[in-house]
């Protein structure tokens, strides 16, 4: 995942449809330190959830990134 922020483009307008995006990480621990290291520290979370953790962060433009660790089978 890369999440970018180009300051010359101007704002980004979130519909009322879209709340948020989600992807999968093998290690919500280790993804969230990473992304803390470049400036995205979670904004909530972690959460365990039916078998698994979530986490989410903010990005740039107003996005809502859902983080999902699905437990092991």
């Amino acid at each position: 995942i890369e999440i970018c922020k180009f300051d010359g483009s101007g704002p980004i307008v979130v519909g009322p449809d879209l709340t948020h995006l989600a992807f999968e990480v093998d290690d919500l621990e280790e993804f969230a330190k990473h992304a803390a290291a470049k400036g995205y520290p979670l904004s909530d979370g972690p959460h365990s959830t039916n078998g698994g953790r979530i986490a989410f962060i903010d990005a740039p433009e107003g996005y809502e990134v859902e983080l999902i660790e699905r437990g092991k089978k």
